[in-house]
């Protein structure tokens, strides 16, 4: 099997993680963790990769990168982003994340202009993902909010991942392309809520009873949501209160570089849970990080990890 576009890009770091060049620019993977609602915990089970460009050793804004990219090679840099993120989270790498929780991938629609650009994606990341050693089931496809312009080779393309064992997300529903009519299409097994729309829903009660309504008519479909760019403490309250999936945002955790040090922080929570869990006299006084309300809980984990980034 011929070598892929991604990995001609990559540059294998001594302490094993992968960057990208791409002229001027290193790229490096940075990953935020998503949060599952489960027994009044929020527990991560999931990450999102995203790309952290650098030049002449300092961080550049991802906005200014991309919009530096002749738009000839934007297909093949988002390959190559993509492929960071699978080696990165990959069976041999140093990452930090949890080997079992999943891994959100970006595809922007609008590079699919004909079935080549669908083929030839499908093709990059069965390799990558046979490099990195990951599973597809582990690996959520998300379909950004950009317009296609095929949208016979969206719904193709889409078709294969899911034949390929991946899920599929449709990223910052209200937002853009990414509506009703996208997901009617694209049948997706998770839609994640643009975090700028959220929010405003979520500073109102009719706000609130909307997302709440729209979350219900996903769950009846066997759809799983994610309200993205969570703020604060008390939007973790209410998203919890609108019945969805996951959460995903500041107030949360910040995205982390690879390798991250995510699985120390598991592990001193989990340090914590079996120190209460051995002294059941002392629950009554303390409350355990992972059972506490999401108000309290939640500036605590964002203080941990950090400011997420563009």
């Amino acid at each position: 099997m011929s070598r892929s576009i991604g990995l001609a890009h990559i540059i294998r770091q001594p302490d094993g993680t992968a960057v990208g060049v791409w002229g001027a620019y290193t790229l490096k993977s940075a990953f935020q963790p998503i949060f599952s609602f489960r027994d009044g915990r929020l527990l991560a089970t999931a990450y999102e990769g995203l790309v952290r460009p650098f030049r002449d050793g300092q961080p550049v804004s991802p906005g200014i990168f991309f919009s530096s990219v002749p738009e000839v090679d934007r297909f093949h840099v988002e390959t190559l982003a993509r492929t960071l993120h699978l080696l990165n989270a990959g069976a041999d790498a140093n990452s930090g994340l949890d080997p079992e929780a999943a891994l959100f991938v970006n595809f922007d629609p609008s590079h699919f202009t004909g079935a080549a650009a669908g083929k030839s994606a499908l093709r990059d990341t069965q390799i990558v993902l046979k490099e990195a050693g990951i599973e597809p089931g582990r690996v959520v496809c998300e379909i950004t909010e950009q317009e296609t312009r095929s949208d016979e080779t969206l719904l193709d393309f889409v078709r294969a991942l899911k034949d390929y064992g991946h899920r599929v997300a449709v990223d910052d529903y209200g937002a853009e392309s990414s509506d009703m009519q996208r997901i009617e299409a694209l049948a997706p097994d998770i839609v994640k809520f643009d975090g700028e729309w959220t929010g405003r829903l979520l500073g109102s009660a009719p706000g609130i009873a909307l997302l709440t309504d729209m979350v219900q008519a996903f769950s009846k479909r066997n759809i799983r949501t994610v309200f993205e760019g969570i703020e604060d403490g008390r939007q973790v309250e209410l998203a919890e209160q609108c019945g969805v999936s996951m959460v995903q945002g500041f107030a949360l955790a910040r995205p982390q570089l690879a390798p991250t040090a995510f699985n120390e922080f598991r592990a001193a929570r989990e340090a914590v849970r079996r120190e209460i869990l051995a002294r059941p006299a002392l629950v009554a006084e303390r409350v355990e990080p992972e059972m506490a309300p999401p108000q309290t809980k939640a500036p605590r984990a964002g203080r941990v990890f950090g400011r997420r980034g563009a």
